[in-house]
């Protein structure tokens, strides 16, 4: 008897045994699927490349991360952007460790230039305490008519951006108060294309931007313009890169050395001269040598007049002389200038697909912090808000999530 019990004893322990083994291997073979499926939603969604590393930089407060990780799954997020404050004077800004909430009223570029240059002043690269952003700057007519593309460009990424928009003065209409846009107009002045207005809008953008220390990266845009990656590549690709992105060349036919005026001697030459596109990217040192630059760029605005437009001329000479080694001499916005004339070509309706979306996101082969680099262009302009419906449409694949998670 005492056998027999120690026999079914023995059994029922090899079988609890095995079956426990069994249960445990099953959930560990879960678990490894589970695992596998979200690396490869997270790789397909958030985009990666052998160019430059993927973000290695998290927020550091908790409600950051967990924007990010709504963004990842494609999950609206609740946290809507904060507006500026116009009721705060500039010397809050000053005092203020993140100025993204608040804007001024004043006018006067000078204060407004004086005030970005020493509310920060030793701040070049993040010291890890503060959360990098990068400032999103759009110079515009008016409305965004392309916004809510760019709204879910931005959708579930708070804490990582700011945004400013230059636009006429007499434009006073406001986005609903949901949209990233809401109140991110700074105090502007009129702009007249062709002439020195532009630039000095884009002054007025980077003097606003730099009021926000937590800003690194400036980048410039049109309401023509559209991101061609999500937004994950996008920040990863500025605020890890090791110079800007500055179109500057010297070009020898009559658009380029031609516009040169020997009135800008000596401290412009022609050796010195070079031409670029106005949609430039920088690092807050250049944005701080942009603004407070009066050496060379009176000269600009007084000698350079169409057919020599100062927009393409004065910030790709400017880094030309003061810190060539800080630019890649290249644009990170792509432009089709095939067709020629004054003004690039403007695709409508009829002409955007995922062919051409595809063919500008690997267009070629740049360098990008010394290696080779498939990924030259991260934004693209002239796009017809015509275009809106149709682009609207391929962000699945343009931003790598489902269309019906972002509603």
């Amino acid at each position: 008897m005492t056998g027999f019990v120690r026999e079914f004893y023995s059994r029922i322990r090899r079988k609890f045994h095995i079956t426990i083994t069994s249960l445990f291997l099953l959930s560990m073979a879960s678990f490894v699927v589970l695992l596998g499926t979200f690396t490869f939603k997270l790789l397909v969604s958030e985009g990666s490349s052998p160019c430059f590393p993927r973000l290695n930089r998290f927020p550091t407060s908790m409600s950051y991360p967990y924007s990010y990780i709504l963004s990842n799954f494609g999950l609206p997020s609740s946290l809507p952007h904060p507006p500026f404050n116009s009721s705060l004077e500039l010397k809050t800004l000053i005092r203020a460790p993140d100025h993204n909430s608040t804007l001024h009223s004043v006018t006067d570029d000078q204060e407004v230039k004086r005030r970005a240059i020493v509310v920060c002043p030793n701040v070049i690269v993040s010291s890890g305490n503060t959360t990098p952003k990068v400032a999103f700057m759009f110079l515009s007519r008016g409305s965004l008519p392309l916004a809510p593309l760019w709204e879910k460009f931005f959708m579930g990424h708070e804490g990582l951006y700011s945004i400013y928009i230059h636009t006429s003065p007499k434009f006073v209409d406001e986005p609903p108060v949901t949209s990233v846009f809401y109140k991110r107009k700074i105090p502007s002045k009129p702009v007249q294309w062709g002439n020195a207005t532009m630039v000095d809008a884009e002054r007025r953008l980077l003097a606003n931007a730099l009021l926000d220390c937590a800003n690194e990266r400036f980048v410039l845009l049109s309401e023509t313009c559209i991101p061609v990656f999500n937004f994950t590549t996008v920040y990863n690709y500025l605020i890890n890169a090791k110079q800007s992105f500055i179109g500057s060349f010297d070009d020898p036919r009559p658009t380029g050395r031609g516009r040169y005026n020997k009135q800008m001697l000596p401290k412009v030459s022609l050796a010195d001269w070079r031409k670029g596109s106005q949609w430039f990217e920088v690092n807050r040192k250049l944005a701080l040598n942009i603004i407070s630059d009066e050496m060379y760029y009176p000269l600009f605005r007084n000698y350079c007049n169409p057919p020599c437009y100062v927009d393409e001329h004065y910030v790709s000479t400017l880094v030309n002389k003061i810190s060539p080694e800080l630019n890649t001499n290249r644009s990170i916005t792509w432009v089709d200038w095939t067709n020629g004339g004054p003004h690039p070509t403007q695709y409508e309706r009829k002409d955007v697909s995922m062919a051409l979306l595809e063919g500008i996101r690997q267009v070629s082969n740049c360098t990008y912090n010394g290696h080779t680099c498939s990924i030259c262009f991260l934004f693209a302009r002239k796009f017809h808000p015509n275009t809106l419906e149709s682009l609207l449409t391929m962000v699945p694949v343009l931003f790598g999530f489902n269309e019906s998670n972002t509603m």
